[in-house]
């Protein structure tokens, strides 16, 4: 875990600017020597604070008007969303920082009394407004390879500034993300869910719906851009705001759209919708481990060093328990593999990326027909079957969205072997190539890669100036691949 930290403090530390010239590297390529003298502000980490504090208090404040009117069941359960987050948080800030090995019983105090990431974001504004003020030592170099047509290799001397506040920025990605996947999704499927049941709306509960939506959107963004980072860990990634305004859209759509269903699918058969979380969260928990076990892997050792074996096997079941959290409500954008010390495989399975969207897919059409033959009389003056389309359109436009940024505003995009194009191009051909090849009747190929050319062959096939084959013998099997240099050979 420790190694870990110290790999996303580079990912940080390798946003900044180029602030001087260049320098030729000894092996011919471009470096670029960086002296950080504008530090960026923690612009994320007053973000996460503002949204960890403002769902807190309006909780609190729900949870007052609940007591009042003694609605127990509402209260006990806002009391439990609010507060399971808020604990995991202050741990997970200790642990990062370290703090239970060094003497700081002031901020040790303020983490018993939840008001962790209060203090550290105050300390991350003290180092920021302090920065650039003396002249630092020197820390250390991060080199990054720029994705830039004409740059080559960076390198990036990190002063002992920006490393504070990168460790600052790392530590509230991780709490964004507990924060949204753990407090804030069962916090907002409940208040929802609360709103239909009693058929009307509060004020304060529609701000706390509010401010939870912006919060997993926020969580759901970090997802992404942390898979971005980790996966192209030696690029310097740099992303454009369309792409930030195409995620968001896309998280928000997927987000919305799922909670909406699982919260209607409640109200008509209340009991069933315990098994449907439950088998979620059961097959996304025990996948990895499933997977780990199946490649008959070892536990990494490098994860602290005062932890036992029992600690680690914790540690690895608290974030999987969150890996499984996020997958039920939205993509999590990475793959955990238990026997690597990062956690996360770096390889991008684009199968399992197909497979996830199109299973949940067809989940949400179900639970949503199942809403509707189910429903109950509240409904009747709703038009339940524009409101299935709506949301099944809404879960499409999601998709879409992600495809455009995988498409157009990936940042790493240059890098991919295949992308969406690609994809959608290699599979519409081979079904046109198979609908072809049934309409005409045409011989199949045997195994041994031979063919046998007939007269209803189209000649433009033999051409191979008007024929596309040899640009999609790449993308073919090998077996494809030797029938096509037979036709060209035949040519």
């Amino acid at each position: 875990m420790c190694e870990v930290a110290m790999e996303e403090h580079e990912r940080e530390i390798s946003d900044l600017d180029p602030q001087e010239g260049p320098a030729v590297a000894p092996n011919g390529g471009l470096v670029v020597v960086v002296n950080p003298s504008r530090v960026h502000a923690p612009f994320s980490v007053v973000l996460a604070t503002l949204l960890y504090c403002a769902e807190f208090v309006t909780a609190a404040v729900l949870c007052g008007m609940y007591h009042k009117t003694d609605d127990v069941i509402w209260m006990g359960f806002t009391i439990t969303f609010m507060l399971l987050p808020a604990v995991l948080i202050q741990l997970a800030l200790t642990f990062i920082h370290r703090d239970l090995g060094r003497d700081r019983p002031l901020v040790l105090f303020l983490h018993l009394l939840l008001l962790g990431p209060v203090i550290r974001c105050f300390e991350a504004l003290v180092v920021y407004f302090k920065a650039g003020k003396k002249e630092e030592p020197y820390v250390t170099i991060s080199r990054k390879i720029s994705l830039k047509k004409g740059q080559g290799p960076m390198e990036l001397e990190v002063g002992q500034s920006e490393r504070n506040l990168a460790t600052h920025r790392n530590a509230f990605k991780r709490t964004a993300v507990i924060q949204a996947f753990l407090g804030s999704t069962p916090q907002l499927t409940l208040q929802l869910y609360a709103t239909i049941q009693e058929k009307y709306i509060l004020p304060t509960r529609l701000a706390l719906m509010i401010i939870t939506m912006i919060s997993i959107t926020y969580g759901a963004l970090v997802c992404s851009v942390l898979a971005i980072q980790i996966r192209y860990d030696d690029y310097k990634v740099r992303l454009r705001p369309l792409a930030y305004l195409f995620m968001i859209v896309w998280r928000g759509l997927e987000i919305a759209t799922r909670v909406t269903v699982l919260v209607l699918f409640s109200t008509a058969l209340t009991h069933w919708v315990i098994l449907v979380g439950m088998a979620n969260l059961l097959l996304f928990f025990f996948l990895p481990w499933a997977e780990f076990w199946a490649r008959k892997g070892s536990l990494p050792e490098n994860m602290e060093k005062n932890f036992s074996k029992l600690g680690n096997i914790v540690v690895l079941s608290m974030f999987t328990l969150l890996y499984a959290c996020i997958n039920i409500f939205c993509w999590s954008a990475v793959q955990l593999d238990l026997s690597h010390g990062e956690l996360i495989e770096r390889k991008q399975r684009w199968n399992r990326l197909a497979i996830y969207y199109c299973g949940r897919f067809v989940e949400n059409f179900v639970l949503i027909t199942l809403w509707y033959f189910f429903k109950s009389d509240f409904y009747e003056y709703v038009c339940a079957p524009l409101l299935c389309v709506q949301l099944l359109i809404c879960y499409s436009l999601a998709v879409l969205f992600m495809l455009l940024f995988y498409q157009f505003f990936h940042p790493c995009r240059r890098l991919f072997k295949y992308n969406v194009h690609d994809c959608l191009h290699c599979v519409c051909f081979r079904r046109g190539r198979r609908e072809q090849r049934g309409r005409r009747g045409e011989p199949s190929y045997s195994t041994n890669a031979t063919m046998v050319l007939t007269h209803d062959e189209p000649l433009e096939l033999l051409d191979p100036q008007n024929s596309q084959i040899p640009d999609l013998a790449s993308q073919l099997g090998d077996r494809e691949t030797a029938i096509v240099t037979d036709m060209m050979e035949a040519a």
